[in-house]
Order: structure tokens, then sequence, then C-alpha cells
């Protein structure tokens, strides 16, 4: 089914790789809507319970593919669209399908990640990288602007002085100063980068209710917007209230109590709480 990506589901972690190595992974519209079919494929199958994201060889992804050159980024030029024509960012597409993703998404960043091989991964929620690992939000360098919705998501993760440095500068750093900066939560030996994130994937499929981490990602995530904590006590209410009386909130206790592991039963593709999702909810009929 896919030609630019490798997907595949063993235990319950989806593992999606990005796969032109002989390109160091270069993103390319095929990519992007391969991605988007990932997340789709993902959301819908309940036996997944975590996503990998890594690349294929020696790259994570090094960037937009620039073989069409000065035209690369000039749309009306390639003839997409025309002239006055407004066109949606790609990379843009991809976060925002992986910032709605119901499940948690885990990047193991095992190369170079420049342009938008860095801002794809931040909307995903836990970052670990390989110690060869090289990070770049170069989009001044080449005479554009960020995109991938990162000006909203790196100041959040790593402070606004951070992400100017980064941006503004353009400039390519490593791995030590991606865990400095928080961009990432770990550096390992590259033999030990999928392991690691094989095992946090574990952790959560294995001991978790996959509804209450669908809830609880999106409530995270969401209430980094928010202008007053009142906003994430009203939800918190109406999550407690509707998890509370769920048989996965019953054989949480249970299983706590029997010593032994939970058996959670609600599927995040059929049994997510009637107020799910609340963002999309109008105040006014």
């Amino acid at each position: 089914m896919f030609s630019e990506i490798l997907y595949a589901v063993e235990d319950g972690i989806a593992t999606v790789t990005l796969n032109r190595p002989e390109k160091l992974n270069a993103f390319t519209n095929t990519m992007r809507q391969e991605l988007i079919a990932a997340f789709d494929r993902i959301d819908a199958d309940d036996e997944v319970r975590a996503v990998i994201v890594t690349g294929a060889g020696r790259a994570f992804c090094a960037g937009a593919d620039l073989s069409l050159g000065g035209r690369t980024f000039d749309y009306a030029a390639r003839g997409a669209i025309a002239a006055d024509e407004q066109r949606r960012d790609g990379g843009g597409t991809v976060s925002l399908r992986i910032f709605e993703c119901r499940k948690p998404v885990i990047a193991a960043v095992n190369g170079p990640a420049v342009g938008v091989g860095a801002t794809m991964q931040l909307p995903m929620d836990i970052r670990l990288a390989s110690e060869g690992a090289r990070f770049g939000f170069v989009f001044t360098r080449r005479g554009v602007v960020p995109e991938a919705c990162s000006s909203w998501f790196l100041p959040r993760l790593v402070g606004i002085q951070q992400a100017l440095d980064w941006v503004l500068s353009g400039r390519v750093f490593d791995a030590r100063e991606a865990l400095a900066g928080g961009l990432v939560k770990a550096v390992l030996p590259p033999a030990e980068l999928l392991p690691a994130a094989r095992a946090l994937a574990r952790e959560i499929a294995d001991n978790t209710s996959a509804v209450s981490v669908a809830l609880a990602r999106q409530m995270l995530w969401r209430m980094l917007g928010a202008d007053h904590p009142m906003e994430a006590h009203k939800i918190d209410s109406r999550g407690i209230q509707a998890m509370g009386r769920s048989p996965d909130a019953y054989e949480g206790v249970a299983s706590f109590l029997e010593k032994r592991k939970p058996r959670f039963s609600l599927r995040p593709s059929q049994d997510m709480p009637a107020f799910f999702p609340w963002w999309s909810e109008r105040p006014f009929g």
C-alpha cells in the first residue's frame, strides 16, 4: 500500500518508518499522503496502543525534497496552483494529523532531522535521539519561514528564547544541544534507540487504558493554549465523571487492589466519552 514509508504493527506497537534512504528520507507529497493515511489506519485499529516514527538508513528526514531547485517552494511556478491561489502547507497537514491522533506517538530520531524532518516531530509526544542525530530549523537559510505548525509547537516545547535561537539562526545542532534545550527526552547510542522507544511504548501498551491515554494526550496538548487553569478544571471534571463510571475505571481499581495487571476493555475507535472531542463544541447552539 505504501511506497515511501514502511508500516508495521507488532504486539500493539505500530512502527512508521520514513523510507527513502537513498534520499535521506527527504519529504515529498507522496510521503505526506502516506503519513496521513498511516495515522488514519492507526486510529482505526484498536490493537495499536502506541506509535514509533523513525527513518530508514542513516537519516530521520533531511527535509523537503529539493530536486526541483528554486521552484521547490513556489507552488505557482510548479503549476500546482494558480498565481493568486492560496495552498495549505503540506507539512502542516501531517503535523495536524499527528496532533489529532488518539495514540501516543514516539519519535526515534536515528540521524539528521532538518526542516520538515524536525518540525514533523513536534506534535509527537516524546522524542528520543541517537547520538548521531542532528537537528535544524533551517528555514531562514532557505529564504522561507517555519512550517508544519512549528511556530505554535516549538515555543511550547522549548520556550520562546530557545525556539528563536534555533529558528532565527537556522543553524544545525547536535543531539546533545537538542537534549539541553528540551527538544528531546534522551540521547542514546544508535543500537539502543529503537529498543528504548519500544520499551517506552510497551510501558504504555501494557499498563494503561487506551481511552484514558487518548483523553489525557488531548487534555495536556490542548491546555497549552488555555488562558486560565479553570479551562483545565472544566475538562478534568468532565473527564473524571465520564471515566469514573466506566468499566476501565472499575478494572483499574480492581487490578490495583488484586495486585495484577489490568485488563482494560474500552476502545478508542468507538468508546470515547460523549464529550469528546470537546474542542469542537459550539458555545451557542
